[in-house]
This record gives C-alpha cells, sequence and structure tokens, in this order.
C-alpha cells in the first residue's frame, strides 16, 4: 500500500491515521505473467486490483481481434477502482510485463468512504485522473503527428513514474514491446520504429532494452507540447 500512499501524497497530504487505514487494508496478493489476462471483459469484480509491480494496460478487444490500448498502468495505480461501482466491466487488463497486484475487497473500500470522507475524495480523484487521462490520449491520437505523440506518452509515463518513486533521474522502466507500443499510439509497427528512430536521431530518449531516458526533458516535451496538468501532481487540500 505503500505505493497508493505515494501516488495519494502526490496531490494531497494524509495523517498518519489515514496512512494507517491504508496500510490495514485486507489485501490478497496476485500475479500474473506477461500477456496474461487480469481482468476480463464482461466480468464484475468484487475486489479491485492495485498493481504493485510491473506494468499493465487497460484495453478493448474489437470483434475482428484488433487491441486497442487505452491506458497503461504503474505501480501504484488501481486498475479497476471504477469496478467498485461498475455492475460489469466494459474493457478488460492485461499483464504488459509480469505484475504482482493486490485485491482490496469492495466491502473494504466501501468501508473508507463510510468513514474517512477525505479519503473517499482521493479515491474519486483517482478516477477523475483515469477519465483525465483518457481525454489526454484521445486529443493525442486525434491531433498529434507521429513523433508528437509518442512523445507526448513518454512525458507522461515519466512524470507517472516520478510520482511514486519510480524513475531514476530522467530514466525509468518502461518493459512494452512494439506491438504495445504501436496499439496504445493507433501506429502500425512498421510507422512506430520510424518514430522512435526519429526521436533517437534527435537526441531526445535513448531506449535500451526495458529501460527508457529522457536524455532532452525540455526538448522532448516542446515537442510534445506536454501539459502535465491533467495528472493533478502537486499536494493540495482536496
Amino acid at each position: 500500500m505503500k505505493l497508493l500512499i505515494n501516488a495519494l501524497e502526490a496531490r494531497d497530504k494524509l495523517t498518519d491515521e489515514e496512512q494507517a487505514v491504508l496500510m490495514a487494508l485486507p489485501a490478497k496478493d496476485a500475479t500474473f505473467k506477461a500477456g496474461e489476462e487480469v481482468i476480463r471483459e464482461g466480468s464484475t469484480p468484487t475486489s479491485s486490483l492495485l498493481l504493485v509491480s510491473g506494468l499493465a494496460a487497460r484495453m478493448q478487444i474489437l470483434p475482428d481481434g484488433g487491441r486497442q490500448i487505452c491506458a497503461f498502468h504503474v505501480p501504484g495505480d488501481f486498475v479497476d477502482l471504477h469496478s467498485y461501482l461498475l455492475n460489469q466491466m466494459d474493457h478488460g487488463v492485461q499483464a504488459i510485463s509480469e505484475v504482482r497486484l493486490v485485491q482490496v475487497p469492495h466491502s473494504a473500500l466501501r468501508n473508507i468512504t463510510e468513514t474517512h470522507p477525505h479519503l473517499a475524495r482521493l479515491l474519486w480523484l483517482l478516477t477523475l485522473i483515469d477519465a483525465a487521462t483518457h481525454r489526454a490520449w484521445i486529443a493525442s491520437i486525434g491531433k498529434r503527428a507521429g513523433a508528437e505523440r509518442l512523445a507526448h506518452l513518454l512525458c507522461e509515463m515519466l512524470a507517472r513514474m516520478e510520482a511514486v518513486g519510480l524513475a531514476e533521474g530522467n530514466a525509468f522502466q518502461f518493459p512494452v514491446t512494439q506491438a504495445d507500443l504501436a496499439d496504445a499510439l493507433g501506429f502500425s509497427a512498421v510507422h512506430l520504429n520510424r518514430m522512435l528512430q526519429e526521436l533517437r536521431s534527435k537526441g531526445l530518449i535513448k531506449w535500451a532494452g526495458r529501460t527508457v531516458e529522457i536524455l532532452d526533458r525540455p526538448g522532448l516535451e516542446r515537442m510534445a507540447q506536454f501539459d502535465p496538468r491533467y495528472l493533478n501532481h502537486g499536494q493540495k487540500p482536496r
């Protein structure tokens, strides 16, 4: 739960009591290998899953088998907090790398909303940030050119990793395949490779294995026209 506390404290200050409440949440570990389905579209979960390690993706599968990745989830994210109120999942979640999650019963989340209104507001905030991130992705896919679209995603991932203490300088672990990136950005594999080469040739990024290093962060942010306000980082009373 420490990563969840980090994610919340990136937006507001938690009291010692609130941190203790989160640390005491009943939770059951679950692990999935890369490519495994974490949550099935159409299912009716009775718990929400908090990502502890690895990378997961929220996605929809079209009738012809095409995959659209709608969000990447980093440690500290609830991958399906909204399932607490939804009757049925309208999308699925897949492990992009090997992941470890903890299952938090909806009954425990309900108890928090009834007894700790400030924590309830912060959990609500997480779902609002999910929605804001979806809007940012839609705008990016609809209006940004290829290299700018990829640059925006990398700027976002660095900011999100920083918020939970998982970035080292301007470098972070991003264990995606080119197929994953293509399905997130609306590219073909060939076009994605060209966009990666463009960012490398401009001296903006270095990508070795699973590690992405932003070599020129101001330059990448300018290319992407990146405005991190939608991530709602910065402690403010909520």
